[in-house]
């Protein structure tokens, strides 16, 4: 088959396609990657073969909605996502007339994908990304589009274990999160076992572009708090972030880029965003987490792992250094999260593996 993979500019959207995509690739079929151009570099490291249908959409319009109050975040985002497809609308149209697909794996925010596959007669996919509904979304596409000129997917893939899964996704197709880091390295002292005392903080590769958020302010005085645990800290960040911090305490031993996944199976506490990628990749590695989560789905992620026992949250106005010290000190000394943790990535890993679901969509489709 020839399958078009679509994605908005944003690494935590497109992670998620990548392991499906090797996985058809793998198989024989023909894989293409469309998005934005200034995000094009990015799946091209990915080892996707890659094309562009429009000049940019990801990070700066996210960005430009930073000031919007809370409660009307999640419709300013969808709102955003609506307004990068418009623009690549043209671009997916010309693309699905020339490249003639035979189907269509988008990931959920990226509506152009969707739109020229459902004016041309192409099935699709979506792999879904969150816990949340995110009816709000919806809203947002429909005011901008006036309705949705499209139905329902043809299959939605989830990589959130059945157990924590909404009653809305209980009709989902189940997909095993595998990690997908980008092109980060993997130091020598991650190839260990799991260290009985190692914490990683990381918020993903969205929040430290956003200019309303301190991640420093509230990191740096956290990392010399923790230090009392007798605890190693890892901060999994982006490196010209780290590169603005003061010196940091003896028993932090990196802070910067480094792959997620990798750092998760060595760690026995997490202190994170609650996205998706990083949620899961917890999960999936049996490690306990206290969430900060900031916005959109990020909310319902953290409560939903919370609910599962593997992790403890924390709204933005219960955020302070103290308080995530205490989190923290909990699911390090407590068996229940450790136990919980250890359950919930069993189930993870019964999950079809994307090579599985790479099979099924021949099937399907």
């Amino acid at each position: 088959m020839r399958i078009l993979f679509t994605t908005v500019g944003l690494p935590g959207h497109f992670f998620p396609l990548v392991p499906l995509a090797w996985a058809c690739r793998a198989r024989g079929h023909q894989i293409l990657v469309a998005t934005t151009d200034d995000f094009r570099p990015t799946v091209l490291r990915a080892g996707l073969p890659a094309c562009s249908w429009s000049s940019s959409g990801g990070i700066a319009d996210v960005a430009a909605t930073d000031g919007v109050p809370a409660g009307e975040k999640r419709f300013a985002h969808g709102l955003a996502f609506a307004q990068i497809a418009r623009r690549s609308l043209p671009g997916a149209e010309a693309l699905l007339r020339d490249w003639r697909p035979d189907l269509v794996v988008s990931e959920r925010a990226e509506l152009a994908g969707p739109l020229a596959a459902s004016a041309g007669g192409v099935p699709r996919a979506e792999l879904h990304w969150g816990a949340a509904e995110l009816p709000e979304y919806q809203a947002a596409w429909e005011a901008e589009w006036g309705g949705l000129p499209f139905g329902a997917a043809d299959v939605v893939l989830n990589p959130w274990p059945p157990s924590l899964r909404a009653a809305y996704a209980e009709n989902h197709r189940s997909i095993r999160h595998v990690g997908y880091n980008g092109d980060a390295s993997v130091p020598g002292w991650l190839t260990g076992s799991r260290h009985p005392r190692r914490v990683c903080l990381t918020f993903g590769t969205l929040l430290p572009h956003l200019g309303s958020r301190d991640i420093g302010g509230l990191v740096v005085p956290l990392l010399h708090r923790l230090g009392s645990l007798g605890v190693e800290v890892v901060v999994a960040i982006d490196d010209r972030v780290a590169a603005t911090w003061p010196a940091l305490p003896g028993h932090v031993r990196h802070a910067g880029r480094l792959p997620l996944a990798e750092v998760l199976n060595t760690c026995a506490a997490t202190v994170n965003h609650a996205g998706q990628g990083t949620s899961l990749t917890a999960l999936a590695a049996a490690c306990p987490q206290v969430m900060v989560p900031q916005f959109d789905d990020q909310f319902d992620n953290a409560e939903t792992v919370a609910k599962g026992g593997p992790g403890i949250v924390l709204l933005p106005e219960e955020t302070t250094t103290e308080a995530i010290y205490r989190a923290c000190r909990t699911v390090l000394e407590s068996a229940e999260y450790r136990t919980a943790a250890a359950q919930v990535s069993a189930e993870i890993a019964t999950q079809p593996s994307p090579a599985d679901v790479a099979a099924t969509l021949e099937d399907w489709f």
